[in-house]
């Protein structure tokens, strides 16, 4: 949890618990998993126990909320960066219940709750409960499977104020078509993320999957921030950086080639098409 954090896209995080199970493509090579196992804490998999936390933690956002209302301003909160706030486990549903109860005592602070299960959320919120105006909820998709799997369960909703995706690791090509149009509900996404994969292990990008995904939010009017290209990088984009580094070759499915060089996502940055892209729904 940190009041600072690196995210370029929030401002705060906060984690009710940590641990995890993982359920897709994106969790193979999961950030969270990896920083838990490195400060000795086995909280990942389905049968482990998770780690909570006490009253301490769960007064910070209070403090932010008082210092959000006094400056007049709103924060963005996500939630949580080393859970699932939706994973389907028992012993989770009193913290959850605490959670949610936290989000409507701080009405000056905009929660962002991203999930990879975004088809549980109804089962595991209490009945007949309804968001209030300051959750923004998200959903991951990787991949254009992820999309057809996640995206008709998160325009559901109609009560957050932003729906919204996390492309990132983008593993793929993604086309949103009809998902970024409003829908008969009058939903529709109001916010994509997307960034190439970090660490160990780290899968390459190729630089066309942000970029299109650029020019569909951008003509249809939604909200873009592209985070990090991760530890891959175009070979054109890396400079000074690509000195000893022997980039890798990709055939496109239409005979082009592209060239990639693992940089790290310092050296990567988050420039794309020469400019950065820090787009926020309004």
């Amino acid at each position: 949890m940190g009041k600072d954090t690196t995210i370029e896209w929030t401002h705060h995080t906060f984690n009710p618990w940590w641990g995890c199970v993982r359920v897709s493509d994106a969790c193979d090579h999961c950030y969270a998993e990896t920083w838990a196992k490195r400060l000795g804490e086995n909280v990942w998999g389905p049968k482990t126990e998770r780690r909570f936390f006490g009253d301490s933690h769960w007064k910070e956002p209070l403090k932010w909320d008082r210092e959000a209302a006094a400056q007049g301003v709103r924060r963005r909160v996500f939630c949580a960066s080393m859970a699932d706030v939706f994973e389907n486990r028992k012993d989770l549903i009193p913290h959850r219940a605490r959670l949610l109860e936290l989000i409507k005592n701080t009405p000056h602070l905009d929660w962002l709750l991203l999930t990879k299960r975004i088809h549980l959320v109804r089962k595991q919120l209490p009945k007949g409960y309804e968001f209030p105006s300051n959750v923004w909820l998200g959903a991951t998709v990787e991949n254009q499977a992820a999309v057809g799997k996640r995206l008709k369960y998160l325009l559901e909703f109609t009560t957050p104020s932003v729906r919204f995706l996390s492309c990132e690791p983008l593993l793929g090509p993604i086309d949103l078509g009809e998902y970024l149009l409003r829908g008969s509900n009058g939903t529709r996404v109001d916010w994509v993320i997307a960034g190439g994969e970090s660490g160990p292990g780290a899968r390459p990008m190729e630089p066309d999957w942000p970029d299109d995904l650029r020019k569909q939010c951008n003509a249809a009017k939604v909200a873009f921030h592209f985070k990090q290209w991760g530890h891959w990088a175009p070979f054109e984009q890396a400079g000074d950086a690509i000195t000893k580094k022997t980039p890798i070759h990709i055939v496109r499915r239409d005979g082009s080639e592209v060239k990639l060089v693992a940089i790290g996502k310092g050296k990567a940055g988050r420039s794309l098409g020469g400019r950065l892209w820090d787009q926020f729904p309004t």
